[in-house]
């Protein structure tokens, strides 16, 4: 093998390996968002003082003229713990699409998250499995009164070549007993 042959391989192997979709999920570290916040031991919901499940719209696409015309959205789902001393915990995160079916599970075991820490979950925007109709459902706890759970979707998309737009939704409480 000349020379050239070998650049022309080194070149268009890194262009193959570059063009490659990276999940948007993986840490920097390479682990999975929520797989890296899993406990390994299960929460005993006795414990739990509150409690709450919360209902999040996700738009996966929206119209953008007269012609029905559809814009794909990116959407980031953002948890977010507001409390100063006391860990949230995450028991389900599930997607559904706009017919209410269920998706994707996004977690198998209770997630932890630390005062004042984020878990974000990307739905890249060719992912149109949920629909325009697709929404989230976290049910959540923590062993405190006083957790005050932010969670939101944060939807990005383009228009045109040279426009582009975002927009946030905050969940709401569906179930608070």
């Amino acid at each position: 093998m000349t020379y050239r042959s070998i650049i022309l391989v080194l070149i268009t192997s890194f262009t193959i390996i570059s063009c490659q979709n990276r999940n948007p999920n993986i840490t920097s570290t390479g682990k999975d968002e929520f797989k890296s916040r899993e406990i390994s031991r299960p929460v005993n919901n006795n414990e739990m003082i509150f409690e709450d499940v919360i209902y999040v719209p996700i738009y996966s696409d929206v119209y953008v003229d007269q012609q029905n015309q559809k814009c794909l959205l990116a959407a980031t789902l953002s948890i977010r713990n507001t409390s100063f001393k006391d860990s949230l915990f995450i028991n389900t995160i599930d997607y559904y699409d706009t017919d209410g079916r269920l998706v994707r599970k996004y977690i198998e075991n209770t997630i932890s998250l630390r005062p004042m820490a984020t878990v974000n979950y990307v739905i890249e925007r060719e992912d149109v499995s949920g629909g325009s109709g697709a929404n989230f459902i976290v049910a959540l706890g923590a062993k405190s009164e006083d957790v005050r759970p932010l969670i939101q979707a944060v939807m990005i998309g383009e228009a045109s070549s040279n426009k582009g737009f975002a927009f946030a939704i905050n969940g709401y409480s569906i179930d608070n007993d």
